[in-house]
């Protein structure tokens, strides 16, 4: 035996097995040093957009480190531990093509002592301004088990000295006393999947960009002014370059400008007014529209229990219909609503039709937040264009309905609506669900064209321009004061005048008659409104990653009822039958093999 192991073959035996080993051992190194994966999925699910592999790879995007921190570690159901995989895989493709340049850690915020883990937590919620927490409950052991998640990653950067920061919320936060059930949760964490890339190439593109986009706040016509938008204009102004703008008759006011705001405008549009802004558009700026149809005097409407819709006539819907979004001049109203306290019955707190929660849609921008409270909200419809694309991103829930053009509002109303909001079945089909909230992207024609233009278009500065140069977007919400806040005045302590803050309890995060009875409802527009933004003002480099849908196949569990006792013979039976199988095509093989060695 010795003998036959030190012989020439068992010398080339030896040194096979060595070589073998040592290339193994090669392979398992360079492997550890490159992360590399094909992709042999339907979908592409690992693979990324051309825009976001341009921006990862190149150091003039982003030259010092990117810190991300994720919430999502610990002994996790099998679903989010699913989730916490995908996000793993998506940040390893991440830094396969930054480098060092991206680094990348997963925390378990229970970890350490209860006043460790107190102190995390109110970092992480931040007074509403962080990551939300998420209550689930799952079956474990044949018990019903909670878990609370803080499904979330915080960002940073650090340029010239600075150090910018930012949140990402992969998972919406759930409501006081409503958890998730795991089992009825697959479209969100369907959702979830999809938006990784979004999400994290988005903050990432934030904090890092060199230059801050100009967005400007339309004033002159009734807008919202500063103190109204306190709130959402400190949520973004770390990332852009903010400022009010009134036109005041110059057609190169908006020159400047990347991004328009229009929000709640009470009066008419001029002529010129129209003229300037559709100029803007037709250079390739963002038009973003918040605004009603209808006024809704609602003091009259608590004294005297009724109240008249009227008509705005801004003249600004006529432009926007050129641009294919067409704002009805109706309401809608919701079962999905709002409360609202009103002046009889001891100031009880009703269901208000009429106070919308504004359901998301699969689009980014609405993707896994809270609902958004809009109120008094206007439908929009979407008219067709030969070079523009049209997608909902706010909508009524499917218990929803619409008036008649300029309707009576009364007190009465919830008492009386009977089959209006119309209610349905199954309110997760589409029936009845309305568009409060489009997006149109594309080319358009001026709003101008085919029309006398010349006293403005002879104006030296006009270069008037029948058609947009490029690609460009415009935003419509049915509604103009989702962005307004309340704010409280204080005297300014460095000399006259007031200073100005948004109350801690405004309509953006929190329902302000719920909170201020310890009810803390959440309202999901802050994030809405920082992710139209962001969206609106995003580099066009990066528009292939919202296009993309990666479906989860997850287990049918009503076919697995029904299955499950002809797969458990299957897995039980199957596996003995194969082996006697094979065992008795062996014997058959084995029988001739002999029967020709014997004849």
């Amino acid at each position: 035996m010795i003998k036959r192991l030190f012989s020439f073959k068992g010398i080339y035996n030896w040194s096979f097995l060595l070589l073998a080993t040592i290339a193994l051992v090669l392979i398992n190194i360079i492997a550890s040093l490159v992360y590399y994966r094909l992709d042999m999925t339907e979908d592409q699910r690992y693979s990324l957009s051309n825009g976001t592999k341009s921006f990862l790879a190149d150091k003039n995007k982003f030259e010092n480190r990117i810190s991300i921190k994720i919430y999502l570690e610990g002994n996790l159901p099998a679903e989010i531990q699913h989730f916490r995989n995908a996000l793993e895989d998506k940040l390893k493709i991440f830094k396969s093509l930054a480098g060092d340049r991206i680094e990348y850690i997963f925390v378990n915020p229970k970890n350490g002592s209860d006043s460790d883990q107190k102190a995390l937590f109110s970092d992480l919620y931040a007074r509403g301004q962080g990551i939300l927490p998420m209550d689930i409950v799952y079956m474990k052991d044949g018990d019903q088990t909670p878990l609370m998640l803080w499904p979330g990653a915080q960002i940073s950067y650090s340029q010239n000295g600075i150090i910018k920061e930012s949140v990402i919320q992969f998972l919406p936060g759930t409501q006081p006393g409503k958890p998730y059930d795991l089992s009825n949760i697959s479209e969100i964490l369907e959702n979830a999947v999809n938006n990784l890339e979004y999400n994290l190439v988005s903050a990432m593109r934030k904090i890092t960009q060199l230059e801050k986009p100009r967005i400007a706040f339309l004033q002159g016509h009734g807008e919202l002014n500063s103190n109204q938008t306190l709130r959402v204009r400190g949520l973004i102004a770390p990332y852009y370059s903010l400022s009010e703008i009134s036109l005041n008759d110059s057609i190169a006011a908006l020159a400047d400008i990347d991004g328009l705001v229009i929000a709640d405008p009470q009066y008419p549009f001029s002529d010129k007014d129209l003229y300037i802004i559709d100029q803007f558009v037709m250079n390739g700026g963002k038009l973003m529209c918040f605004m009603n149809a209808l006024h809704i005097e609602d003091d009259t409407l608590m004294s005297r229990g009724i109240t008249h819709s009227i008509r705005k006539n801004l003249r600004l819907e006529n432009m926007l219909f050129d641009y294919g979004l067409k704002l009805n001049e109706n309401l809608v109203v919701d079962v999905q609503c709002a409360p609202k306290i009103v002046p009889y019955a001891e100031q009880t707190l009703l269901p208000w039709f009429f106070h919308v929660m504004a359901s998301p849609t699969s689009h980014p921008v609405s993707r896994n937040i809270e609902p958004v409270s809009l109120e008094y909200a206007n439908e929009i419809q979407f008219v067709k264009q030969a070079k523009a694309r049209f997608v909902p991103i706010l909508t009524s829930s499917s218990n929803s309905n619409k008036t008649g053009l300029a309707p009576l509002v009364s007190l009465e109303m919830p008492m009386s609506y009977g089959k209006k909001p119309q209610l349905v079945d199954n309110p997760t089909d589409n029936i009845n669900k309305l568009c409060l909230a489009g997006l149109s992207e594309g080319y358009y024609n001026s709003h101008f064209q085919n029309r006398i233009v010349e006293e403005f278009s002879k104006n030296k500065n006009s270069n008037y321009k029948e058609k947009s140069l490029k690609e460009t977007k415009v935003l419509l919400v049915g509604n103009g004061n989702f962005i307004a806040n309340s704010y409280d005045s204080i005297p300014n302590p460095k000399g006259a005048g007031f200073l100005y803050r948004a109350n801690p309890f405004n309509e953006l995060k929190f329902n302000k008659i719920l909170a201020e009875r310890s009810i803390p409802y959440f309202y999901g527009n802050q994030e809405f409104f920082q992710n139209l933004m962001d969206y609106m003002m995003g580099d066009n480099s990066v528009l292939d990653i919202r296009s993309r849908q990666i479906d989860i196949k997850l287990i049918d569990k009503e076919k697995l009822k029904v299955m499950s006792g002809r797969l458990k013979i299957i897995n039980v039976f199957g596996p003995v039958l194969l082996i006697l199988f094979f065992a008795f095509i062996w014997n058959v093989l084995r029988k001739k093999r002999y029967s020709k060695i014997t004849n």
